[in-house]
C-alpha cells in the first residue's frame, strides 16, 4: 500500500491519495512523471514548494502452485507428441523452465525421462545431484541376539545363545550423469554366536541337549556399484535410489562344537561373487552432508567353500542361488559427503 501525501504552495491546501504498487511507485507533480527509488522514501520534484512523501508497506506475494503433472483422463482428450507417441500425461512447461546455478553453469531442476513403448507417461526426476561431483560415504550395519531378551515355549529348556553380526562399507563415487553415479566399495564384515545350552523335551522318547556351540565368520569384499537417484523435491532434500553392484569377496568362518565326547573345530575357506539390488532412501541433513538407508532385498550369487576339520581335508563344494526377500541383517545405515 502506497500513501501519497502532496502539499501545495497554497497554505492549509492538502490532497491524499491512496494506490496500490508491486514493483515501483511513479507519482506525477504538476505533470511530470517521478520514479520512486526503492529505498527511498520521500521525493523532492523539480517544481519548487512541492513534497512527495510515500509511504511503502510490506507486500507478500504468495507463490503459485504449479500443477506438475496434468493426465489425461479421457482417452478422447490424448494427444500425440512430435515423436507420435500417445500423451498420457504432461509436465507442466513452468516446471520444466526452472533452472538452477551449478558450478557457474544454469541447469534445469527437472530431468525428462525417456519414455518406450507406444505411450508418453510424462515421466521426471528432480536435480538431486549434478553431474561432475563425486560423493565419499561410510555405510555401517549391526545387529545383536541374546536369548536374554526372549521368552520360548516351554518344550525349551535352558536356552543360553548369544550373537552379533557387524560390517563397514567405505565406498567412493563419480556422477558421470545428473543423479547418476558410479563408483566402488569396500566390505568387511564380522559376526559370531555361542550356544552355551539347550534343552528340548518333547517326551520321554525323544528329548536332546545342545551346549559348548561356537561360529565365528568375517569377509572382505570389494565392488563395482552403479546408482541412480529420483529427486522428491526442487528443494534437494530427500531421494529415493536404487543400487546395483557387482561383488567380489573372500572369507573365512569355523564352527566349534561337541560330538561323541570330542571337540570338532571346522575352518571354511569362502570365495564368493555376487549381484545384488538394494534401494533405499537418502536425505541431505547439510548442504555437503548426506544420510542413507538401504536395504539389501534382491541378489544372485555363487560360492566356492573348501572345509577342513582338525586340520583335515575334508572336500569343497561349489553352489549358486538367488534371494528375493527383506532381510532385517541386511538393512546399512551411512553418511556420505560431496565434493
Amino acid at each position: 500500500m502506497t500513501v501519497i501525501t502532496m502539499k501545495s504552495a497554497v497554505p492549509d491546501s492538502t490532497v491524499t491519495v491512496t494506490t496500490t504498487t508491486r514493483v515501483v511507485t511513479t507519482v506525477y507533480s504538476n505533470g511530470e512523471a517521478t520514479v520512486l527509488p526503492a529505498d527511498s522514501s520521500t521525493v523532492t520534484s523539480t517544481t519548487p514548494a512541492t513534497t512527495v512523501t510515500v509511504v511503502r508497506d510490506t507486500v507478500y506475494v504468495p507463490t503459485q502452485k504449479l500443477h506438475q503433472v496434468h493426465i489425461y483422463s479421457d482417452p478422447a482428450e490424448r494427444p500425440r507428441n512430435e515423436a507420435g507417441k500417445t500423451v498420457l500425461a504432461e509436465v507442466d512447461p513452468e516446471l520444466l523452465r526452472q533452472t538452477v546455478i551449478v558450478g557457474g553453469d544454469t541447469v534445469p531442476i527437472v530431468l525428462p525421462l525417456p519414455n518406450y513403448g507406444r505411450y508418453d507417461r510424462g515421466l521426471f526426476n528432480f536435480l538431486f545431484i549434478p553431474r561432475g561431483q563425486w560423493m565419499f560415504g561410510m555405510t555401517a550395519s549391526y545387529g545383536e541376539f541374546s536369548s536374554d531378551d526372549v521368552q520360548i515355549l516351554s518344550l525349551i529348556k535352558d536356552f543360553n545363545f548369544k550373537g552379533k553380526i557387524y560390517s563397514l562399507q567405505p565406498n567412493i563415487s563419480y556422477f558421470f550423469r545428473s543423479n547418476q553415479s558410479i563408483g566402488l566399495k569396500f566390505n568387511y564384515s564380522r559376526g559370531f554366536g555361542d550356544l552355551g545350552g539347550l534343552a528340548v523335551d518333547f517326551d520321554d522318547d525323544m528329548n536332546f541337549t545342545l551346549s559348548d556351540i561356537s561360529y565365528y565368520s568375517q569377509t572382505f569384499t570389494a565392488s563395482v556399484f552403479y546408482r541412480n537417484y529420483v529427486g522428491l523435491g526442487t528443494d534437494k532434500r530427500f531421494a529415493i535410489f536404487n543400487e546395483v553392484d557387482l561383488s567380489f569377496g573372500s572369507g573365512s568362518s569355523r564352527f566349534k562344537r561337541s560330538y561323541d565326547g570330542e571337540l570338532k573345530d571346522t575352518k571354511t575357506l569362502t570365495s564368493k561373487w555376487g549381484l545384488n539390488f538394494s534401494p533405499g532412501l537418502t536425505m541431505f541433513i547439510m548442504d555437503q552432508v548426506c544420510f542413507n538407508v538401504s536395504f539389501g532385498v534382491f541378489g544372485l550369487h555363487v560360492t566356492h567353500e573348501k572345509q577342513f576339520t582338525n586340520g583335515v581335508d575334508e572336500g569343497k563344494r561349489v553352489s549358486s542361488g538367488a534371494n528375493f526377500r527383506f532381510n532385517l541383517f541386511n538393512i546399512n545405515f551411512g553418511l556420505g559427503v560431496t565434493i
